[in-house]
């Protein structure tokens, strides 16, 4: 969801990837919470960091921003150019662990993709800090 918002609120500013330290596919709960909010992520792809850092130019990276619960200390190193931070947002998927059916699910999407969208609309403020 932090990639569709970022490439959705800044695409003209920032060049996106978005990858995780575990792959579980794309969640179509998440596709369905991002396209009511006018958002399209149907077509991004989980992708391991370490492939996705093997196929960039690290040399080029200048920030990453880390938004899982523990992604932060479980983040492969960086290089020393690369500033990165972490915005800690819980896991849709753990917070709907007892919901039901999808229906009772959806809510706890919808709360942290406006989580996500509140921090990354103020994306510039963020990057000052690190």
């Amino acid at each position: 969801m932090a990639e569709g918002w970022l490439r959705h609120l800044r695409d003209d500013d920032f060049e996106v990837f978005s990858a995780g330290i575990e792959t579980h596919g794309l969640n179509p709960l998440a596709v369905k919470v991002m396209w009511e909010a006018g958002v399209d992520i149907s077509m991004q792809q989980s992708q391991l960091l370490g492939r996705v850092l093997e196929d960039l130019p690290v040399d080029q990276l200048d920030y990453v921003l880390t938004v899982c619960g523990h992604a932060d200390q479980h983040c492969p190193e960086l290089p020393h150019n690369v500033a990165c931070m972490h915005l800690g947002f819980d896991d849709p998927p753990k917070l709907a662990a007892n919901a039901q059916n999808d229906e009772d699910a959806l809510p706890f999407y919808r709360q942290v993709r406006d989580e996500i969208k509140k921090q990354l609309e103020n994306i510039d403020q963020l990057l000052v800090g690190i």
